[in-house]
């Protein structure tokens, strides 16, 4: 006997082909009924045995598209409905949205091949996607993911689009980016001045940008999420000259290469390292190069490293420029140092017009900008840099407690924002240092769109307990002006939680030690910390042990210049003397002499002791330091010194550490064996204050965890101790985690 059974499946199944993917399972099963998209995510009713519908349901959870994340899912037999075959029906839209947004897709193999191919009608189309690929998140004006609700929707099919949408059988059937050349996005080469270049077709617009690159051009770029600024990274002048425009002296650029095979060739690339390149996120992955590699790239796109940031093409329009061009290219973010990714070409005419040559613009509208993910490994764990393209905005591994709709505003630095409008966690991608004005707008305005594609306003807005941060004065304002709670989260606290809501850990009877390092944040004691332990267990989080405290002198410029970390460190001042003009020196000691604010920051006691090995004294670019101390670090092999051997101690000693270093130095130990010892050393105060405390599992957060090196030194340690260490899965250990933190401290946390 027929029944007729409602279907509705939750998650991201919007944007990923699903569908299509139940059209074509329930003509395969001879059903009939419809399928259609609504607020929770696709809505199916079928007609058929009870046996038949049966079978639907478990193919259709087994046989999801790749890029489906089923959350939920419910069946239920309803009054009998008659349907004439099966098809795929408008939207519904009732209610407000409680699914998760679609992130974007890399392009896809099915779609490189396309463009490839000279008999294919995408042939050389740069903005070619299907069901499985393109972009997503950054053309979303509203939801349901419908052509309509996305920028696409200025662009009309014509005939030979619509004959592959209505067709069951192709690729595109129900794509809602679908495009070709004759209906779809349109290029425009143009020179800095304004004037356009004249070309033969758009087909022709990639050769002679690659012409350009190889001619040692700079060209801003308009990908499918953003400005890209690009060169060939063969050419040291022309980094050079990127360089000097785009104000950044030495951190280190981005790689684009056209095939995995051309990065093979130059980097050492692991197993899970190439399943990262070639994923549909497609981020830029940290790998080392092989020997020969080093000579032929230019000196200035990584100074003074042996690791290269690279990538595979994450669209068909750089997939066809990297074809094209056949060298190696930078390819980084389209902005001004500092600032947050450009997007209009407005924009990027203003702030870009110094610094690229040409400018390759499209007319297709990005609402949401976003910077390239990247991630590196450590054996198999990966450590993620930057969550943004391909990972933001959804948060899959964290579910909110409650319905009750909060607001994280996160930090200051790496700042982000998380949502929880309708039982989902929304994370923003990276937005980068909110003392920039630019990065503050895009801040705020990401903030109000959420709200507007939501249709919620928060009821309680979560901040961090220092009072300057502009995440805190924005919540303060936005709570005083919405007239709901403001609650403050400390910021290593924030840290911890994140790592516990990633692994689910808050029902755990088992305590877990928790060790945050990073650069700063402010403490219960008013003192600024970095350097903490602490231990949750029953809801309760308590601090346990931190690095001995030492004077913070001149505030935020210490974290810029790691001599300044020096010098509170040492006690004997001939040691930084010589790092200082005598006017200087001398107003650092004043300052020392009457400082009270005292930090505990394992950030600047790794900025310490890269100014003693001569690596940095003042810092270009966050991190720099501990950076370049890694780098030399990775350079040693031999037998590591334990720094603290035979020491005893309640709280870990910094200044004992650092004298240590000291000494070897003068005893004339090499700086590659000093860097290497120091981090390992920080790696064995973990496993030695889990033994003191007496605790097996460990769970690691704050941006040190950043350091590859640390990491696979403490790997080896917990397997040595038979310890559990937990990471970051799906957030970087940076501040970006703080507005998750916040979020699952206020949720789970007593007190």
């Amino acid at each position: 006997m027929l029944k007729t059974c409602k279907i509705q499946v939750s998650g991201q199944v919007q944007g990923v082909g699903f569908r299509p993917f139940v059209f074509n399972l329930a003509h395969e099963h001879q059903l009939n009924g419809t399928v259609g998209n609504n607020g929770k995510g696709v809505l199916i009713f079928a007609n058929g045995t009870r046996e038949v519908l049966m079978n639907f349901m478990e193919d259709i959870l087994e046989k999801a598209p790749d890029a489906a994340i089923i959350q939920s899912h419910t069946m239920a037999e309803i009054e009998p409905m008659a349907f004439e075959g099966f098809s795929i029906v408008p939207s519904e839209k009732s209610g407000k949205i409680t699914i998760p947004l679609t992130a974007d897709f890399a392009i896809c193999h099915s779609c490189k091949t396309d463009i490839q191919d000279p008999n294919n009608r995408r042939y050389r189309y740069a903005f070619t996607t299907c069901t499985q690929c393109g972009p997503r998140y950054a053309i979303t004006q509203k939801f349901p993911f419908e052509r309509a609700h996305t920028t696409m929707n200025q662009f009309t099919m014509c005939d030979s689009c619509v004959v592959e949408y209505e067709n069951p059988k192709d690729s595109r059937f129900h794509s809602q980016t679908n495009s070709c050349v004759d209906c779809g996005i349109r290029m425009q080469l143009i020179k800095s001045s304004g004037e356009v270049v004249p070309v033969e077709d758009e087909k022709a617009i990639l050769v002679t940008v690659a012409y350009f690159l190889k001619e040692g051009a700079i060209v801003a770029l308009k990908n499918t999420s953003g400005y890209l600024l690009c060169v060939d990274a063969t050419n040291n002048e022309a980094v050079k000259r990127l360089r000097q425009r785009k104000k950044r002296p030495t951190k280190p650029f981005a790689l684009l290469y056209p095939t995995i095979e051309k990065i093979q060739e130059a980097f050492k690339v692991s197993e899970p390292e190439q399943k990262a390149l070639e994923s549909r996120v497609c981020p830029i992955v940290l790998l080392n190069c092989k020997g020969q590699t080093k000579g032929h790239l230019a000196e200035e796109v990584a100074p003074g490293l042996d690791r290269y940031g690279v990538m595979l093409p994450s669209s068909a329009l750089l997939t066809l420029l990297s074809i094209e061009a056949q060298i190696p290219l930078v390819a980084t973010s389209g902005n001004i140092h500092g600032s947050p990714i450009l997007s209009s070409e407005k924009e990027a005419s203003k702030k870009l017009g110094a610094v690229a040559d040409y400018f390759l613009n499209h007319n297709l509208e990005i609402v949401f900008p976003q910077d390239d993910s990247v991630c590196q490994f450590s054996e198999n764990q990966r450590i993620l840099l930057r969550r943004s393209r391909g990972l933001a905005p959804n948060l899959m591994v964290y579910t909110p407690k409650s319905n009750e709709k909060v607001l994280a505003m996160g930090a200051h630095l790496k700042s982000t924002l998380a949502f929880t409008p309708n039982g989902h966690t929304y994370m923003s991608p990276y937005f980068g240092n909110l003392d920039s004005y630019e990065v503050l707008q895009r801040y705020t305005e990401t903030l109000q769109r959420y709200t507007q594609l939501f249709e919620e306003l928060p009821e309680v807005v979560l901040v961090d307990k220092h009072p300057t941060y502009q995440s805190t004065i924005l919540g303060k304002e936005l709570a005083t002006n919405r007239k709901v709670p403001m609650v403050k989260v400390q910021h290593h606290k924030a840290h911890f939680a994140s790592v516990l809501a990633e692994h689910d850990l808050f029902e755990t009877k088992i305590p877990v030690l928790g060790v945050v390092w990073d650069g700063t944040g402010l403490g219960d004691d008013g003192m600024i910390w970095g350097g903490e332990f602490f231990v949750y267990q029953n809801y309760q989080m308590v601090r346990k042990a931190h690095f001995d405290y030492f004077h913070l002198l001149a505030g935020d410029k210490m974290a810029k210049e790691p001599r300044l970390s020096l010098f509170s460190l040492v006690d004997s001042e001939n040691i930084v003397e010589d790092k200082f003009s005598k006017g200087e020196f001398k107003i650092y000691r004043k300052l020392k002499e009457n400082s009270t604010l005292k930090t505990s920051s394992v950030g600047r006691l790794f900025d310490a002791v890269a100014s003693l090995l001569n690596l940095s004294d003042v810092s270009t670019y966050e991190g720099e330091a501990a950076l370049l101390l890694e780098n030399l670090a990775w350079q040693y092999s031999g037998e590591y010194i334990d720094l603290l051997e035979g020491q005893s101690f309640e709280n870990v000693p910094s200044k004992i550490i650092l004298k240590r270093i000291c000494t070897l130095k003068n005893q004339g130990e090499t700086k590659v064996k000093l860097a290497a010892s120091f981090i390992r050393t920080l790696a064995r105060v973990v496993v030695n204050m889990a033994k003191t405390i007496g605790l097996s599992t460990i769970a690691c957060s704050g941006g040190v965890f950043q350091n590859r090196f640390l990491v696979q030194a403490l790997q080896g340690m917990a397997k040595e101790n038979d310890m559990t260490l937990l990471f970051h899965k799906e957030m970087s250990s940076n501040d970006e985690n703080i507005a998750l933190g916040q979020l699952a401290y206020y949720q789970n946390v007593k007190g």
